[in-house]
């Protein structure tokens, strides 16, 4: 699987010494990165390689680093070859002009409604069908409430697949698990951090799976209903993997 790390914030973060933990577990995740900036307007990075070989990355954490508003991904492949087009986090706009930034740890096993996606994605994600999906559904139900619209896609694409998740909307900022203890949370001082992995000895604690969190700099706005849709990974489906990864 992958791993993620996000900030939102109501002040810019120092974030040097989290994305440096976080870049070393590359060396198990080793099929790209990608960081996504959204403090002034969006600046997007990202490689198909390992993110501990990367001169890029490794330049860009030579400076100071610090957002208010922030994702990054460090992949492992199970879905699509090890390519640009299928590094995350993918990118696409609504009718609205809005952007939506999405990134993905886990797998769509089983969900019909994102098969004709295959047809049009640059790419060969799973999870870059998922962002196609969530902008139709956008953009078909303009003027309703997109929170509770995410919401609804969550619970509906947690049913038999693992759907961890950090989306970004120009708004706010969606977090989603269905796997207990894929995500942690450090709170202080009107941020929120999220990493896949405790990253040091301060005070983090577990997402609560099942559930969609809203925040707008650093600021919990919604909390979702729990659904019933909890993950477990199988030997099966680990063996599917296993296939996947092994023909790319």
């Amino acid at each position: 699987m992958c791993e993620l790390f996000g900030v939102t914030s109501n002040h810019k973060v120092n974030l040097n010494e989290y994305l440096k933990t976080f870049i070393s577990h590359s060396d198990e995740h080793p099929n790209g990165w990608g960081m996504a900036f959204f403090d002034e307007g969006l600046s997007v990075v990202r490689e198909p390689v390992r993110a501990s070989n990367s001169k890029k990355l490794e330049q860009l954490l030579g400076r100071p680093i610090s957002s208010a508003k922030m994702l990054a991904h460090i992949r492992l492949a199970t879905k699509g070859y090890v390519e640009l087009e299928n590094t995350h986090p993918f990118v696409k706009k609504d009718k609205k002009g809005r952007t939506w930034t999405f990134a993905h740890n886990g797998t769509i096993f089983n969900a019909p409604v994102l098969n004709k996606y295959q047809e049009v994605q640059i790419g060969s994600t799973d999870s870059e069908r998922t962002l196609y999906y969530i902008i139709d559904r956008v953009n078909e139900e303009v003027g309703s409430d997109r929170i509770k619209l995410i919401e609804s896609i969550a619970r509906d694409l947690s049913e038999h697949n693992k759907f961890n998740f950090i989306l970004h909307d120009d708004d706010y900022y969606y977090v989603h698990i269905n796997e207990g203890g894929t995500l942690h949370k450090l709170e202080e001082d009107g941020s929120v951090i999220f990493s896949t992995q405790v990253l040091d000895n301060s005070d983090w604690k577990e997402v609560e799976q099942n559930k969609l969190f809203v925040y707008k700099d650093g600021k919990l706005i919604h909390e979702g209903k729990k659904h019933e849709f909890g993950h477990i990974t199988t030997q099966e489906e680990m063996d599917m993997i296993f296939m996947d990864y092994s023909s790319l």
